[in-house]
């Protein structure tokens, strides 16, 4: 009698386990299947996300948004998560452009890539200094020769001029 009242107590012990492992099953099946409740969601919401991320003005005031921030990113987090578009989220800017830092350590390091350009380049800028200064040289010499020659000229032609008189 003991060896049946241990084999009924057995039965009912795996008879149990596999209750609760079915029970368990079902519970982790349900809480798998179940989807935070998007739709509804986003069709309640719907007016409310259209006015911006944290809140709008209305009538001079201020008036915070009445779903939360964090039912807002859980929301959209499954709008996301089910392949759908979430159009409530605003703009994104431009990216900066301005540099940070000072503005003069900028400079003097332009200035130093732009002095490193021009030495160089200062061998064929002198060569084209001098030669530009030599040609100056040249053509103020001609203007200057020509200027006595025909100033000579002149002059003689003048004393010409007032010894035939004489």
């Amino acid at each position: 009698m003991c060896t049946g009242l241990i084999g009924l107590l057995t039965n009912l012990a795996n008879v149990a386990s596999d209750m609760a492992g079915k029970a368990v099953k079902s519970v982790a099946k349900a809480v798998g299947e179940y989807q935070y409740p998007w739709r509804e969601k986003l069709a309640k919401y719907k007016d409310e996300l259209s006015k911006g991320v944290w809140g709008y003005w209305e009538l001079g005031a201020w008036k915070p948004l009445s779903i939360s921030a964090r039912r807002r990113a859980r929301l959209r987090k499954e709008v996301l998560l089910a392949g759908a578009d979430w159009e409530f989220d605003p703009e994104r800017k431009e990216m900066r452009t301005k540099r940070k830092g000072h503005k003069v350590d900028r400079l003097a390091a332009e200035k130093r890539e732009r002095t490193a350009e021009l030495m160089e380049a200062m061998p064929q800028m002198l060569a084209d200094y001098r030669k530009r200064r030599w040609e100056r040289k040249m053509k103020a010499e001609d203007d200057e020769k020509h200027c006595r020659s025909s100033s000579n000229s002149t002059l003689f032609m003048v004393l010409n001029w007032m010894f035939a008189f004489v």
